[in-house]
């Protein structure tokens, strides 16, 4: 029996599902040591209900995905909305140097891919599906590209690979980074865990001009309902600018993810109302708004996943992922660590890396989060992963999948 919950439903199990991974957090002290992210530990938990559903009851519980796919818009739109021309300047050597390094993680995830499906008797291509289409791209490209490798490509299974390889890495990138992150921290003693004191007074002082987007969910942002009109307005223009590149752009080669147009055209009309009508712009707002939908949209996307997609994998399909994690977790330690300085700023990016590296840039949001609401602020993680993980890298995974069909296809 299949059950899509309404909107409605849909809404209120995300809202549960956050609660239950904050009491969780709260209460198990492996999940707050290791900076687990409230809508992974919840998410989690409510997969393995759902799995238990579908395994005894036959019952498949999926979330309202338009629902779903709006507040992942949402979330991106935010990103563009935050990203001024003077933050991309603020950015500065340290963006160019995180997006070379993460550009060069690219090709080593398909080689690994590649090298490891060809020794376990699969289809070279199958070892892309499993490396950066599902893994830097995530679901939505996964589904792409799937259907293109079968039909056009002959790789068989390849679409039931990809989604199972992207919720594979969902998974792995928000558990893998805080755990990462700590282990550096507390290697390179680079800083200590906020007192309680400290993380109260942290969160109860006003939000600074030095703070990113998403920095600080818990602080508490001053807006009114004004505010509130406007800031929904510009999000309701990257969405409808997302959905008019979609259908102008589909099947040209300019087609991209809706997310990647939702965030370009945040980024068109922060700009222009700036620049153009030297108008302010409500960061506070578009903070909040920012922040709910990250939160909620994380919790939809992990209750709903399909845990019995990951059992059914063959051997070799497991084999083939743990040795992508595997990669995951050395060139995050050994490259990106050290090229970034190798400091706690260094350490907060690496935690982001494994988010988008894995899964997805909101796993890099809230394993960002989880570790600087434990040890403190780090204004160039939130400046650098966002755009790096939403954009940039999006545009280079792109350029490497078309290059190695051009020479393997």
């Amino acid at each position: 029996m299949d059950y899509i919950l309404n909107p409605a439903y849909t809404l209120l199990l995300a809202v549960i599902v956050l609660l239950t991974g904050r009491f969780l957090n709260k209460y198990i002290p492996f999940l707050n040591k290791y900076n687990i992210p409230e809508p992974v530990a919840g998410g989690l938990l409510g997969a393995v209900i759902f799995y238990l559903a579908h395994h005894f009851f036959g019952m498949t519980i999926s979330v309202n995905k338009p629902m779903q796919d709006f507040f992942m818009l949402m979330f991106f739109a935010s990103i563009g909305l935050s990203a001024n021309f003077a933050k991309l300047k603020e950015g500065g050597k340290p963006l160019v140097i995180f997006l070379i390094a993460i550009s060069f993680f690219v090709l080593v995830q398909n080689g690994v891919g590649m090298a490891v499906a060809s020794m376990v008797g699969l289809d070279p291509l199958m070892g892309v599906i499993a490396g950066s289409i599902a893994l830097i791209g995530g679901l939505g490209t996964a589904g792409a590209w799937g259907p293109i490798f079968e039909t056009k490509y002959a790789v068989e299974g390849a679409s039931p690979m990809g989604i199972a390889s992207a919720t594979f890495g969902m998974v792995i990138g928000g558990l893998m980074g805080g755990p990462l992150a700590r282990y550096l921290i507390r290697k390179h003693q680079l800083a200590s865990p906020l007192n309680p004191e400290a993380r109260l007074e942290n969160d109860n002082s006003p939000i600074s001009d030095k703070e990113y987007a998403f920095e600080s969910p818990q602080k508490v942002r001053l807006i009114t309902a004004d505010n509130a009109v406007v800031t929904l307005g510009m999000f309701a223009f990257a969405l409808v600018f997302a959905e008019i590149m979609k259908n102008l752009t589909m099947g040209t080669a300019f087609e991209l993810p809706p997310f990647v147009w939702a965030l370009g055209g945040g980024i068109l009309l922060r700009n222009v109302i700036e620049s153009g009508f030297k108008a302010e712009i409500f960061d506070r707002s578009i903070d909040v708004f920012g922040n709910t939908a990250l939160s909620l949209y994380l919790a939809m996307a992990l209750v709903s996943l399909k845990l019995w997609q990951l059992a059914d994998l063959a051997i070799p399909m497991i084999v083939l992922l743990l040795a992508q994690s595997v990669a995951m977790w050395v060139f995050a330690v050994y490259i990106s660590f050290r090229v970034m300085g190798k400091n706690y700023d260094s350490a907060v990016l690496a935690s982001g890396l494994c988010g988008f590296g894995m899964g997805a840039t909101p796993n890099a949001i809230a394993n960002m989060q989880a570790i600087t609401n434990t040890y403190g602020p780090s204004h160039k993680a939130f400046l650098i992963v966002p755009l790096v993980g939403a954009f940039f890298i999006d545009l280079v995974n792109v350029v490497v999948i078309q290059g190695i069909l051009k020479i393997f296809g």
